[in-house]
């Protein structure tokens, strides 16, 4: 077989490939290699796990996507290695595809860190998930039904928070494992951390920071966990939400240079002609940071899907982003942008304007680096974050109106004529 695109993944960012691709070629043979059978949103998992939506909710392209686009989907397949130099895939069954544009779009994969008894004859316990694929979410529903008494989360982040919070809503009994004193310390400060901690805290989850899981007894089920100050907590559903790191087996050992992730220019192009790479595999071009780093975030996969789609066609398309962050906490909704976690006074390069109310559980937070938005992080008042990111992906010079950027009444109506061109294009 051969493709003149060929795809391998087939979550967000391949997605974005193939609807770019098409914009531009509507005749060219396009093959997707994916280990899973859906394209489903990964984000929507937890509210499949709350019982919110059902689970033809979860896809987020219909049935026929690939045969409305002319697509040769090969679903349930692997792709095992890679011929760079004789542009060539091997897949698991023996087959290969011959390629003249390939797209790696391989994702991520959960980082599970090492706990005495966690595996059971060299696969979890009984009782024990992640929680990123729909397979995850499907045993997980499956599972609950059989009934569970006591769940934990090990895991502080946005999965785990989320998965949390999913499972109680579920009417089971929840504790979050987090073995720093902040939650989600990657994009929270203290004062969102606070504040957060407290609503789930109030709403029924129980809040375990600063410590870990030592342990995780039971035969063949979990049946218990031991933290690491050598308490016992009883467990029958335990879910790991320790992070993820990017899935790089295919370009191990090869000419594809990498480093935490595939290392990509700004037209997602990697180290060997012709081989593209987007998504959580790949480090991307963070325009606030002024650097190439992983973002293992679903809308900037489908983005940089975009892009590597577009210039595969020969369009020339370049990747800008950021980190990004809307979530909601048994309905306190949170916003975050850029460089949010900064606190006050650690870094002299940042100037920080902030509020708080703490009986409202309201904050708001903006940090200024040379008088330009580098980074927002609003608490339970997120109305107006639009403008804002605006004020970012413009890179505008805010001197001439920063003391208004903090009123909650602040809008585009505030910024100078001549500089609001900049955000309105």
């Amino acid at each position: 077989m051969r493709a003149e695109y060929l795809i391998i993944g087939n979550s967000a960012g391949g997605i974005g490939a193939i609807e770019a691709i098409r914009e531009v070629d509507s005749d060219a043979d396009i093959v997707v290699v994916s280990e899973e059978r859906k394209t489903y949103s990964k984000a929507l998992i937890p509210y499949y796990i709350a019982g919110d939506i059902d689970l033809e909710g979860i896809y987020f392209r219909d049935e026929d996507f690939y045969k409305k686009n002319n697509v040769h989907a090969i679903l349930g397949g692997k792709a095992v290695r890679v011929d760079f130099k004789g542009k060539e895939v091997y897949l698991e069954r023996g087959s290969r595809i011959k390629y003249g544009k390939l797209l790696l779009a391989t994702g991520s994969e959960p980082s599970i860190p090492p706990i005495e008894g966690l595996l059971s004859e060299g696969r979890f316990k009984d009782g024990v998930f992640t929680f990123t694929t729909l397979n995850d979410a499907i045993e997980i529903n499956e599972r609950i039904k059989r009934g569970v008494e006591n769940a934990i989360v090990l895991g502080g982040g946005r999965i785990g928070l989320m998965a949390a919070e999913a499972l109680f809503k579920r009417g089971i009994p929840v504790a979050v494992v987090k073995r720093s004193p902040k939650i989600f310390p990657a994009v929270f400060d203290e004062n969102a951390s606070h504040l957060v901690a407290r609503q789930l805290e109030e709403n029924g989850l129980q809040m375990l920071v600063g410590r870990t899981i030592k342990e995780v007894r039971g035969g063949s089920c979990i049946e218990r966990v031991v933290l690491d100050d050598g308490s016992e907590l009883r467990c029958d559903l335990l879910i790991v939400a320790t992070g993820v790191r990017p899935r790089l087996e295919l370009v191990r050992h090869s000419e594809v240079k990498t480093r935490r992730g595939i290392v990509v220019d700004r037209k997602m192009r990697t180290s060997v002609a012709d081989v593209y790479a987007c998504g959580d595999c790949a480090e991307v071009y963070d325009f606030i940071h002024n650097e190439f780093r992983l973002t293992p975030l679903w809308t900037t996969a489908y983005l940089g899907g975009r892009i590597a789609g577009f210039n595969m066609c020969g369009c020339e398309r370049e990747f800008a982003g950021m980190s990004m962050n809307a979530m909601h906490f048994f309905n306190l909704p949170v916003f975050a942008a850029g460089i949010s976690n900064v606190e006050c006074g650690e870094d002299d390069r940042y100037e920080i304007l902030s509020a708080m109310e703490e009986e409202k559980k309201r904050y708001k937070k903006i940090i200024l680096r040379d008088n330009h938005v580098v980074g927002i992080l609003f608490v339970n008042n997120i109305n107006k974050a639009g403008v804002y990111l605006g004020l970012m992906r413009s890179c505008m010079d805010v001197s001439l109106f920063k003391e208004e950027l903090m009123s909650d009444d602040f809008s585009l109506i505030d910024i100078p004529e001549e500089l609001r061109r900049g955000i309105l294009g």
